[in-house]
């Protein structure tokens, strides 16, 4: 299908981008790498008045590590964080997850922020965000990610609002990231994360389980009283509602969390 008219600029700055948000008003958007509005577009579920292309933003298109904690621009491909050697030392998790992030081209175009700002729950960025406590950074303020993600596709963003960076904090432990779908290139049906911290604390969390991301908090505290990893994963469904779709009812991704999150552990340990 063919998207609704909308009016489309490039920004070269931040501040541009912010002001060309302002200007054009609330039903404008950002356009980064595009894989998840332009589809909406084409299908006329979303129908922006203008786009705002902040691609030439150059600024936002960094790996820093600073302070024990790693910042990640938000213009970031997924295909840097994947091989970035700053990422696979110091937060190997991500760059794994971002190696299960779509296809080729999805991952060669696609940016962590444009999966942030979208905040779909089956996106797996935002999981790897609440369960680690990762910051988003905008050109007004700072949240943290339990804050952020208010509901599907729901953030508190403004009209002219621009995620900059994502900060997470430094992980080397071991780790895994467990991806059920029908296809190599699907969205998870179900995700389930696991990190050990260097404190030897769990953090463990879930994909589309829910309106949001998912940490579990339940099964992170069996594991810190030593609980084997298959009792505590049984309680990964403590306290889920998810929404039940064609692929899955939401009994099964019920079963599928409690699965992915013993076969996480495991295969971390």
């Amino acid at each position: 299908m063919i998207p609704a008219a909308f009016e489309y600029a490039r920004a070269t700055t931040v501040q541009e981008a912010s002001e060309l948000l302002r200007r054009y008003g609330e039903e404008a958007k950002v356009l980064a790498g595009g894989h998840s509005l332009i589809p909406l577009m084409r299908l006329r579920l979303a129908q922006p008045s203008a786009l705002v292309d902040i691609n030439p933003v150059r600024e936002l298109d960094y790996v820093v590590l600073e302070d024990g904690r790693l910042r990640v621009g938000a213009l970031t491909r997924h295909v840097e964080i994947q091989r970035n050697p700053t990422i696979r030392e110091n937060l190997p998790l991500l760059a794994e997850v971002a190696d299960e992030v779509g296809d080729n081209q999805v991952r060669n175009l696609g940016t962590i922020g444009g999966v942030i700002a979208h905040a779909d729950s089956a996106g797996d960025y935002p999981t790897i965000a609440v369960m680690l406590d990762a910051e988003i950074v905008t050109n007004k303020r700072r949240f943290a990610a339990r804050d952020f993600f208010q509901g599907l596709f729901t953030t508190p963003l403004e009209p002219d609002e621009v995620v900059c960076e994502v900060v997470f904090p430094v992980a080397r432990g071991p780790h895994r990231y467990v991806k059920f779908r029908r296809r190599l290139f699907d969205w998870a049906i179900v995700a389930a994360g696991a990190q050990r911290l260097d404190d030897g604390s769990w953090r463990i969390g879930l994909t589309n389980c829910g309106p949001t991301a998912v940490r579990c908090l339940a099964v992170e505290q069996a594991l810190a009283q030593g609980v084997s990893p298959e009792e505590a994963a049984e309680h990964a469904s403590d306290g889920l509602e998810p929404s039940g779709d064609l692929r899955a009812s939401p009994e099964y991704k019920k079963h599928l969390a409690r699965v992915l999150t013993k076969r996480a552990i495991l295969q971390a340990q």
